[in-house]
């Protein structure tokens, strides 16, 4: 008798037992079971990392014990075990797959923005030439820059401030700061 045949006669009593109540004979069969499917399991998906092997594993053993009762011990144990086995690890194998889908493999996470610059304020070198180019903007952009820049208010309370609906600042707001930018490029 080989070592296939005595694992098959020792393990298939193992779980006769098992099912007659036995629950030293359960125990016993899910002792030697663990590292039977762990080999199995590494052996097919040698991609996945220990801690996946485990999960398959436990995964493995949670079937048998959801589906014990349904074995038949007329018939050999192992390809039996190695059906269910097979069926968990196909569904790990989906569940890695789309997992690894949608993961992005990166060195160093940034902290706010991948790009520096998107990180910086901007600062204009002297303070008298931005008030200058603000009294430059019409009056509407002019407002809206004052309440929402320079006196921080919310766009609730600007609206409320100015009779201007909150739309109406957010387009006086970006076309100030684009008049700006213009005003101040021409005069360095």
């Amino acid at each position: 008798m080989n070592r296939h045949e005595e694992a098959e006669l020792r393990l298939s009593s193992l779980m006769r037992a098992a099912q007659n109540g036995d629950g030293a004979a359960y125990a016993r069969l899910l002792q030697e079971l663990t590292p039977l499917l762990r080999a199995r399991i590494q052996r097919q998906l040698r991609f996945l990392k220990p801690e996946d092997v485990e999960d398959l594993v436990q995964d493995v053993l949670l079937s048998l014990h959801a589906v014990r009762a349904t074995y038949d011990p007329q018939r050999p144990f192992l390809p039996w075990l190695f059906g269910i086995m097979h069926n968990r690890v196909a569904d790990g194998a989906r569940r890695y797959a789309r997992r690894a889908v949608h993961e992005v493999a990166v060195e160093q996470v940034p902290v706010t923005f991948s790009d520096e610059t998107a990180n910086k304020e901007e600062s204009y070198g002297d303070p008298g030439a931005l008030v200058q180019a603000i009294r430059m903007l019409p009056p509407g952009q002019r407002e809206a820059i004052e309440m929402l820049k320079l006196r921080e208010l919310s766009l609730k309370e600007a609206a409320a401030a100015s009779g201007m609906s909150i739309g109406a600042l957010k387009v006086a707001v970006h076309r100030g700061i684009r008049a700006l930018r213009r005003i101040l490029a021409a005069e360095s």
